[in-house]
């Protein structure tokens, strides 16, 4: 059964114009894939307040504390491994580098304890579907685009099956953000600066819990098998620009 379209009308922008003008708003997609069937839904998230034109209204707090060391996830160098995946991506803010892995690291601590809080069991960290996600992440940040889907049809579960074949259901969240600009945060709105990895993934995070499509993924409300592993993926820019992908799997 083929995936229903999910909304293109709101790609990412071109990075050979003005990043300022066209970065409008950070935007999140949902894919559920149980054995070959996908469910998709769309939601859309805080914008750059540069781009309103109130960058100048916006109160200069304090400097957040740098990150903490994160919660090692897990292997980082499977066996098995996307031969697309760009390994680590670090961008330096004023208050550290902050780098892809330790934002992976806190995504995966911070969604598992969101998970405990609905009284669910840990997702193990998986190394080669890790790397699945961090390809795609990678991908539509080099190829300027923003969905399940690569520019040759290829979904969630494809890209995982041309590398591996143990997950049976499989589901996909992905996001698109900045570090270091001024966003309007999930929820209540109210502004807010990425500038640490921890910062940055607990954002990603609150965004994907505040989208009931994400929620769902997370918190196995999608009406599949439960999941039982999964592995975060993340590229950032030089520009500052985030691309997160974070896939589910039930293993067979």
């Amino acid at each position: 059964m083929d995936p229903p379209d999910t909304d293109a009308g709101d790609q990412p922008p071109d990075s050979s114009r003005d990043p300022g003008l066209l970065r409008g708003i950070v935007r999140l997609v949902f894919l559920a894939a149980v054995l070959a069937l996908l469910v998709g839904g769309v939601a859309y998230g805080p914008e750059l307040l540069e781009d309103r034109g109130v960058l100048e209204d916006v109160e200069i707090n304090d400097l957040p504390s740098p990150s903490p060391d994160p919660p090692p996830a897990g292997e980082r160098n499977p066996d098995v491994a996307d031969p697309d995946d760009p390994g680590e991506t670090t961008y330096e803010t004023d208050v550290e580098t902050v780098s892809s892995v330790a934002v992976e690291d806190f995504v995966h601590a911070e969604v598992n304890d969101r998970r405990a809080d609905h009284g669910l069991e840990p997702l193990e960290w998986d190394g080669t579907v890790a790397s699945v996600s961090r390809a795609h992440s990678h991908d539509m940040a080099e190829r300027d685009y923003f969905a399940h889907e690569n520019p040759e049809g290829e979904g969630p579960f494809d890209r995982f099956n041309d590398v591996e074949g143990y997950c049976r259901g499989y589901g996909e969240n992905i996001a698109l953000t900045w570090v270091e600009r001024p966003v309007d945060g999930p929820g209540d709105g109210e502004a807010t600066t990425h500038q640490t990895a921890a910062g940055l993934a607990t954002g990603l995070v609150d965004q994907w819990m505040n989208s009931t499509e994400h929620r769902a993924a997370i918190l196995e409300d999608h009406g599949g098998p439960a999941w039982d592993r999964g592995g975060v993926g993340v590229t950032i820019t030089e520009e500052g620009a985030v691309y997160a992908t974070h896939n589910f799997c039930t293993e067979w």
